[in-house]
């Protein structure tokens, strides 16, 4: 007991000297000292279908999920080269799991994968895969591990464009708004009555599966594969292309969604509408304008504690703590999507900005970590608490903690401080 409160006593310190001095690498000292402790629980040894030693968020969270994997994996291969090795298991443990039909599940288990069927459809994996090979085969100088798995990395891109691929309009669509990740995210829907609406051309999904082609592309470069070199330079090009076309509306200087049916936007300004800064879709001139009108503006995104997961205006705005049946994305903030805003303002020359973020999301988590021992999901944008999981939320009324991809908070002080800006700088040459 002594021990645990002497280490909350020095992480406690070191949050007063940060956020006293402002100082981003005292700053980064804390946070480095509190996730060292926080971590390991992210990391669990191989067990039954799961061959290779997995990733999971902790706290509430005991699986192996798709873009969570892919962050933590990420913040581990940016800290070390060593600990790429867990990338790579991610990579393989998901690229192990996909069937004939090229589907895999968005979750994964040591009993097996898990697609959810009958509540949120079959949830198929979001488009990660082949950017945590690219970034794991990077990180340890060693892409021949990946040969034996490229024909199911090509049949899941095969399956995404054969169930997710509207060729009227050349672009990409969730299946279920929760295999967006984004639960209750209002620029998509769950309503039943309204199916049409149900698959909504996405923003954020045509981007990630934009630097899946890229990523891709890398990995056939590597690995002396010419012709799908090409045809995956070509595909990222068509797809960007299309977003340019139908899902950037320059009068309003922002990307919406787009209804399938009848191809009208869906005016929420959500997170999600974000995404395609994090790639080179816009001239700079016009992503500039969408960031200073909306990102970084205290009425819409911008908000004391973080950056709002919708914006302030939107009538639907707000900072529930909900975690069942979904997490809240209208209104709190989290450090994913925060991460993605970051990579945004760091591309744009919106230096000053980023490191602002940075500094704020730091005091947010060693805060968070001080009052509870661990973190949240996500923060009241407002008042800074953590949400859910709650005590009531909980298993036997214990507060679980959370930790998974709030790691990504030391990734951007360690971009701000020393410069190292891996995921920034992933081979696709996203810079």
């Amino acid at each position: 007991m002594r021990t645990t409160l002497a280490a909350f006593f020095t992480v406690w310190l070191a949050f007063l000297q940060a956020s006293t001095s402002q100082d981003l690498r005292s700053l980064l000292d804390a946070v480095s000292g509190a996730y060292a402790k926080l971590e390991p629980q992210t990391i669990r040894p191989a067990e039954g279908y799961l061959k290779y030693d997995y990733l999971i968020p902790a706290g509430y969270y005991q699986q192996m999920w798709d873009w969570d994997g892919f962050f933590i994996g990420s913040h581990l291969a940016h800290q070390s080269r060593d600990q790429a090795k867990y990338l790579k298991g991610w990579a393989l443990g998901f690229a192990g799991a996909i069937d004939k039909e090229g589907y895999v599940a968005g979750m994964i288990t040591t009993k097996g994968p898990v697609p959810l069927n009958g509540k949120f459809g079959k949830f198929a994996m979001k488009p990660f895969l082949a950017q945590g090979a690219v970034l794991a085969a990077e990180r340890l100088g060693d892409y021949q591990w990946v040969a034996p798995i490229w024909a199911n990395l090509r049949r899941v891109i095969a399956y995404r464009e054969n169930t997710q691929y509207d060729p009227k309009w050349e672009l990409f669509f969730w299946e279920d708004a929760m295999q967006s990740g984004a639960d209750n995210n209002v620029a998509l829907t769950n309503d039943p009555k309204d199916p049409d609406a149900i698959l909504i051309l996405a923003a954020d999904l045509c981007t990630f599966q934009l630097r899946e082609y890229k990523a891709m592309a890398r990995l056939a470069e590597r690995l002396g594969k010419k012709p799908e070199v090409e045809e995956y330079r070509q595909k990222a090009a068509k797809l960007r292309a299309a977003m340019l076309k139908h899902l950037w509306f320059a009068q309003d200087a922002m990307f919406f969604n787009l209804r399938r049916d009848n191809g009208k936007p869906v005016r929420h300004i959500s997170y999600s509408n974000f995404v395609p800064l994090i790639e080179d879709i816009l001239p700079a001139a016009d992503a500039r304008a969408m960031i200073r009108r909306y990102l970084w503006n205290p009425d819409h995104m911008l908000a004391p504690h973080g950056l709002r997961s919708l914006s302030r205006q939107d009538s639907a705005y707000n900072n529930v703590s909900m975690i069942d049946p979904y997490s809240n994305w209208q209104g709190p903030v989290w450090i994913n999507a925060n991460y993605l805003d970051f990579i945004a303002l760091k591309r744009y020359g919106f230096d000053d900005e980023a490191r602002d973020l940075a500094s704020i999301l730091g005091r947010l988590v060693l805060a968070d970590i001080h009052k509870w021992g661990s973190m949240h999901e996500c923060y009241d944008a407002e008042t800074g608490e953590g949400l859910a999981p709650t005590p009531e939320q909980s298993k036997n009324g214990v507060f679980p903690g959370f930790v998974g991809w709030n790691l990504l908070v030391q990734d951007m002080l360690q971009c701000e401080t020393k410069g190292d800006c891996f995921l920034l700088d992933w081979p696709g040459k996203n810079r």
